[in-house]
């Protein structure tokens, strides 16, 4: 999972649900069975670990050790890719 996904999920719902609620498609009730907003699903996590090839501030200010990975070419070539048309 990504951190905007997680973020996203919450906001996602409610805005999907409160159309459905306005216009009668679905109960005021229905409000109440929702995805863990950001704050809550971060008391529910112990243990991460952030994989980013740009970091936010947030990754940053949560993390305990930083490491960095340095990728080095390697002098292969990348495969040939051919695009062929397929028969009907």
């Amino acid at each position: 999972m990504t951190l905007p996904q997680i973020r996203g999920m919450y906001h996602g719902d409610r805005s999907r649900k409160e159309t459905l609620v306005e216009y009668g498609f679905r109960l005021p009730s229905a409000l109440d069975n929702r995805p863990l907003n950001f704050p809550e699903f971060g008391q529910h996590i112990h243990q991460v670990i952030y994989t980013s090839a740009t970091p936010s501030a947030y990754e940053y200010e949560h993390s305990q050790q930083v490491v960095e990975q340095l990728v080095r070419p390697t002098g292969l070539l990348e495969p040939t890719v051919e695009v062929k048309p397929t028969k009907a």
